[in-house]
């Protein structure tokens, strides 16, 4: 009598989108697997209703089983505290919102694929973006010995080939998925496709989620308040919040500005150009306001310190290198220099525009000592005079060499 053959199974990071649907019902006909769909919220997506929805889709779909994992807290805490001390904005303008969120949607599948006896894991990235790396990466490291699937990237389909094989096999398709890539996450989210992939064109209104138009904005500014406590916001109008509430409650105080839009250009991971439109009306006006308070407190050079090694961590959480020890030192770096930055920040927030109008703190260096061009309590008129003597030797004893070598020649 023959034994009868297990299916291997394999548990698929799932979103629900063209993407990971693709990928749910290819991996059961073509590599003959059960699948298992993980569904991390990191979020992104709009409550119990939405969340089911998606679990619905993935066992019409034919998946064996399907987990919602909630990581909101955890990417929170792990990622996005630290994109704000940091005030990452790659490029001066996008608050990785994507990257921040990768890592821990990978170790959510990892920790799934155990708990199932998974022999693979799987995404529904394509070969021509940053997710690939960023999933990889951190599935290799969490998982070595479980094998990884990129339906996508191994058969190197457009969307619209995904779409005809998902109909050509009794699969519905929302139309309005083919032509754009959506990533929606606690920080922001992205919208690539179409339009994105020419440096001219903008996506159309149609494609934005969180916010509005500043044509369609309210004519009446608003002003909104945010208390930080070590570097992290704390409170919002005087209302104490968690991190992740006071994230979506600053971004529908955004919406009817229409704050929160940006397009970056940037270096991808592979070494090309890519560019996205995005929407982050909360991590823009957080990263804003948080810079201007530590300003407030922070001595010149642990501002300077701050922001390359913000720079840098948000370069490596780009480039899916979370896991690099160099990201615990940063981390360490930017909780230390974030030990002041406590107090208040005023921000105006006006047709696409947000600007701070004022910020205290009780480790205020404003007017310590000396009133910037009012007054001096710390020195004398004599003592100014010598310093900017001294300060600027080197640039009067150069130029005063290169005049005698120009009339030696």
């Amino acid at each position: 009598m023959t034994e009868r053959m297990t299916k291997p199974t394999i548990t698929l990071a799932f979103s629900g989108g063209l993407d990971t649907s693709f990928c749910a019902a290819w991996l059961q006909q073509e590599k003959d697997a059960d699948v298992v769909t993980c569904c991390v919220d990191t979020g992104g997506f709009g409550g119990p209703e939405e969340l089911a929805a998606i679990e619905d889709r993935a066992l019409s779909l034919g998946a064996r089983e399907h987990r919602t994992v909630d990581a909101r807290r955890d990417v929170y805490d792990r990622f996005v505290s630290y994109i704000v001390k940091g005030n990452v904005l790659r490029g001066g303008v996008y608050p990785v919102s994507v990257a921040a969120e990768r890592t821990a949607q990978a170790e959510a599948v990892v920790r799934v694929a155990r708990e199932v006896g998974a022999t693979g894991v799987a995404h529904g990235s394509t070969g021509a973006g940053n997710d690939q790396v960023r999933f990889d990466v951190a599935l290799a490291t969490l998982a070595p010995d479980l094998a990884i699937h990129a339906p996508i990237r191994e058969l190197a389909w457009s969307r619209e080939e995904e779409s005809a094989w998902l109909r050509a096999h009794g699969f519905p398709v929302d139309d309005k998925v083919v032509g754009y890539s959506f990533n929606e996450g606690l920080f922001g989210t992205t919208i690539g496709g179409r339009e994105t992939h020419d440096g001219w064109a903008m996506p159309p209104e149609s494609a934005y989620q969180i916010t509005c138009s500043v044509a369609d904005a309210q004519d009446e500014p608003e002003e909104v308040v945010i208390g930080f406590e070590r570097g992290l916001p704390v409170s919002l109008d005087g209302e104490a919040m968690d991190g992740v509430t006071l994230v979506g409650a600053l971004n529908a105080k955004c919406k009817p500005h229409g704050v929160g839009r940006g397009v970056h250009v940037g270096d991808t991971i592979l070494g090309v150009k890519g560019r996205i439109a995005f929407e982050a009306p909360a991590p823009l006006v957080l990263i804003t306001a948080h810079r201007e308070l530590q300003k407030l407190v922070a001595t010149k050079w642990q501002a300077q310190t701050v922001e390359q090694a913000g720079s840098t961590y948000g370069m490596l959480l780009h480039e899916g290198l979370y896991y690099d020890p160099a990201m615990r030192d940063l981390e360490a770096l930017l909780d230390s220099a974030n030990t002041r930055v406590t107090g208040d920040v005023r921000v105006r927030l006006h047709k696409g525009g947000h600007v701070v109008t004022g910020v205290r703190s009780p480790h205020s260096l404003l007017g310590k000592g000396a009133t910037y061009g009012e007054g001096a309590l710390g020195w004398d008129g004599a003592e100014a005079a010598g310093f900017s003597k001294i300060h600027g030797m080197q640039a009067v004893l150069a130029a005063q060499v290169g005049h005698t070598e120009e009339t030696a020649s």
